[in-house]
């Protein structure tokens, strides 16, 4: 049985995004899957991510103290709804929210 990878790394990941914490495998429905712990930064909750192994074009294993630094210093978010319209942002914050139309009531929502 092959050794399971365990150690704090900077991931680097397709769209230019990087996160540094713990990274570690995890299998999913029989998938396998880089797991990154990201740790709690000023300002921050920690996080995890699991990313695809075709996904990922650079792993460099480093020191906790490197990866905490790196990790304070690219603020990766978790999930967040930034960038969707004001209405659906407010509808989502009351807990109520019509996905079969788009926010202007046009019922043909182009994706």
């Amino acid at each position: 049985m092959a050794e399971q990878f365990e150690s704090w790394a900077i991931v680097e990941v397709m769209g230019q995004q990087t996160y540094a914490g713990k990274v570690s495998e995890q299998s999913v429905g029989g998938a396998s899957f880089v797991r990154v712990d990201i740790p709690d930064v000023k300002g921050q909750s920690g996080f995890t991510k699991l990313f695809g192994g075709s996904s990922i074009y650079c792993i460099t294993p480093c020191t906790e103290q490197i990866a905490r630094m790196t990790a304070e210093r690219v603020q990766a978010r978790a999930v967040s709804i930034y960038d969707l319209p004001a209405d659906w942002k407010n509808a989502i914050d009351q807990r109520r929210i019509n996905f079969s139309r788009s926010p202007d009531g046009d019922d043909e929502t182009e994706f």
